[in-house]
Formats: C-alpha cells, sequence, structure tokens
C-alpha cells in the first residue's frame, strides 16, 4: 500500500468525481423510468419552467447478508407431516387482523426514495437525445432570416453608426502621405469617411411541415383526451426544441374539421359525432394548397379512439390515406383504446401496406413514450410496413 504523496491532488478531486459519478446514476436512473415519468399529469400542465420532482429509489451498498434460517434441514419440516395437512391460510380481508374488521398497519420498512429536482427543458433533452424526423429528405431549401448580421462592405457615404473608425484613419494618413510625404494623421475630411455596410445574415433549410389531427368528438372521454394532450405536449416540444423552423399546423375534427390554433388545440372540449375523413380531407386540403410536397417534408399525425360513424367512413379513410401517403415522409395514426379491443378503423388501415404509415396504440400512460419513440426513431428502414404498438 502506497500512501499518498504531497504532490497526489487526486484527493482533491474526489468531491467532484463522486458527485458526478452520482448526477450520472441519477440519469440512468430517469432514463430508466421515461415511460411512466413524462406522462404525468404535473408536467404537462407546466410551464416547462417549474421544477418538477422526480423520484428516484437510493442505491444500496453490496453487502453479505448471514441466512436467518440457520436449521439442520433445508426446508423438508420437521418429519411429522401428513399428506393433505394445511400448512397456513392468508386470511381474509377484514378477518384475523386484530380488533375490528379492517386491516393491520404494516410493521415492515419501505423503500428508501428522494425527489430529484429538474426542469422539463432537462426532461425533455433526456427524452429527446435519440428522437428525430424520420426520412427527412433534401427539398428545395428556402433562406431563412436570423437575427445576426454580417459587414459586407464598405463605401464613402453611410450612416455615422456604421463609420469604420480604423478605415477613415487609414484613408486621411494616405492623404496626408500624398500631399506631404509623410504618413500623418491631421484630422478627417469628408473624403476620408469609411463606412461599413452590413446585411442579415439568412440560414438556409430544408422545410417541413407536422399536420397535428386530433379527434374532438363526445367519445374522447377525460382520460384519452389526456393521453392525446400529453402525446402532443412532447410532440410539440420535441419539434421546437430539435428543429428551430418546422411548421406545425393544429386541426380537429369531430363529424367536421377545421384548422385551430394552438390554444384551442389542446383545450378544446370534446361533443359531437365522429367522420374521421373529414380530418383526412382537411390534410389533403392543406398540402395541395399550402405544402407543395416537392418543397416540403410532410409529417401528418392523427390521434383518435378510432369509434367512426360508418364502414363507409373508414373505407373513405382509406382511400384518402392512400392519396395521402405518396405526398409525405410519414404519416402516423394513434389509437387510444382500452386494452384486448380493436376498432373498425383500425382494422379497416391493415389494409394499407406502406412503410410510411406507422399506426401506434396507447392503453395506459406509459405507452407515451413507446409511440414517440416509434414515430421519431432515426434513419430510413427502420419503420415496419403497418406496424403497430400493442
Amino acid at each position: 500500500m502506497t500512501a499518498p504523496t504531497r504532490g497526489d491532488w487526486s484527493l482533491h478531486r474526489k468531491g467532484p468525481a463522486d458527485s458526478a459519478r452520482h448526477m450520472e446514476k441519477v440519469r440512468e436512473a430517469i432514463k430508466e423510468n421515461l415511460p411512466e415519468i413524462i406522462a404525468e399529469e404535473n408536467i404537462i400542465t407546466s410551464d416547462g419552467k417549474r421544477l418538477i420532482k422526480v423520484p428516484i429509489r437510493s442505491l444500496e451498498e453490496y453487502r453479505f447478508r448471514f441466512d436467518p434460517y440457520q436449521g439442520e434441514r433445508v426446508g423438508q419440516g420437521d418429519g411429522d407431516t401428513r399428506v393433505g395437512d394445511v400448512v397456513g391460510r392468508r386470511p381474509r380481508e377484514g378477518q384475523g387482523q386484530g380488533p375490528g374488521t379492517g386491516r393491520r398497519a404494516g410493521d415492515q420498512p419501505g423503500i428508501d426514495y428522494y425527489e430529484a429536482e429538474m426542469t422539463v427543458d432537462e426532461l425533455a433533452e433526456l427524452i429527446f437525445e435519440d428522437l428525430g424526423l424520420p426520412n427527412l429528405r433534401p427539398r428545395a431549401e428556402q433562406e431563412v432570416p436570423t437575427e445576426s448580421h454580417k459587414f459586407t462592405d464598405v463605401r464613402k457615404k453611410g450612416p455615422l453608426g456604421n463609420l469604420d473608425r480604423r478605415r477613415s484613419i487609414l484613408e486621411s494618413m494616405k492623404r496626408t502621405a500624398r500631399a506631404t510625404g509623410e504618413a500623418e494623421f491631421r484630422g478627417f475630411r469628408e473624403e476620408d469617411l469609411r463606412f461599413r455596410v452590413w446585411e442579415q445574415e439568412v440560414r438556409r433549410q430544408t422545410a417541413a411541415v407536422v399536420i397535428a389531427m386530433r379527434d374532438a368528438s363526445g367519445s374522447m372521454g377525460d382520460f384519452k383526451k389526456y393521453l392525446t394532450r400529453s402525446l402532443f405536449f412532447w410532440m410539440t416540444r420535441f419539434l421546437r426544441t430539435k428543429y428551430q423552423d418546422v411548421e406545425i399546423v393544429f386541426t380537429v375534427h369531430h363529424a367536421e374539421a377545421r384548422e385551430v390554433d394552438e390554444e384551442a388545440f389542446f383545450h378544446l372540449g370534446e361533443s359531437g359525432g365522429t367522420k374521421v375523413s373529414s380530418a383526412y380531407q382537411l390534410c389533403l386540403d392543406l398540402i395541395q394548397e399550402r405544402y407543395d410536397p416537392t418543397r416540403w417534408n410532410i409529417y401528418p399525425f392523427h390521434f383518435s379512439d378510432g369509434d367512426n360513424w360508418s364502414e363507409g367512413d373508414n373505407k373513405l379513410c382509406v382511400e384518402l390515406v392512400q392519396k395521402i401517403l405518396p405526398m409525405v415522409s410519414l404519416f402516423g395514426y394513434g389509437e387510444i383504446r382500452e386494452p384486448g379491443y380493436t376498432s373498425t378503423l383500425m382494422q379497416a388501415f391493415t389494409a394499407i401496406d406502406d412503410p410510411r404509415f406507422v399506426r401506434v396504440v396507447i392503453t395506459d400512460k406509459r405507452d407515451v413514450y413507446p409511440a414517440l419513440q416509434k414515430w421519431f426513431s432515426r434513419g430510413d428502414g427502420a419503420l415496419a410496413a403497418g406496424s403497430a404498438i400493442s
């Protein structure tokens, strides 16, 4: 064993190293529980700036524990049992639990955990680090103005705010040198002044638009609305975090479809019947009127409970989706339903065999994160035709 030397500075770095290791363990624990965390209501209803608390179990050190059952045998009993003997019964609820008919309070220790505080932005960074818009193709690039500016030229006329003092002094010294033979600065004349010319910088980008469609019919109850809101909350946050200029078009539908603003999209109540084809027809109209497929990467996403008003409308939905698919990079359909139930609309969609049409099924809030991963998986060729999360 070697003793630390006076010049050994590793001891001073022990604290920061342990702290970094602890934060990495916290990060891993949060990532492992993302499916349960991201659909929490306190996160969805936050403004994105408040701190949120994430419960994390404490880490225990490994240790040896002696066997408490140090008998002569290994579980065979004492040897006086017979076939058919009742070893023991678990008392029914409310019986044999002491005074009264209620349950007895537990006497076993609980599980230690603490709450890690983090912002919604920090949580979003963990969620989005492996996500991206799939099948993003180069389209006709467009120039997007930025807030920064750059100087591109020097001229003899311009506003005083753009005066280039260094170049103006040089011009004054050149003029003096031509007249006297000595390069000295003896003041400015109007002919000496030089002004910088600046232009606003532009950034070239590939255009992309997301068309968000939400079922706002009467069959979408509170729980279905909550799950829909959860998924679209993270979808819009993901798009605005990773893609600065992706356009998002919000639409809702019941028996009719219409375009709305973001506030109405997330808070509009549910009423009326369901005619899903109206949403797809509006989507097709938006593409044809505003988003040329040769210039835009288009991503329609629709969320519904699958309860459509007729088989005839289901067939019309299939026809409209097949018209839309050649124009888009990916079409996502998400359905919220009870476990074990399959809607007639989902059954109709099984006839679509196209890798760009991706179906997901959500029956619980834990399914929100896998749905995001399915829709926004990176790379090409990662999608199975008509694939669905069950």
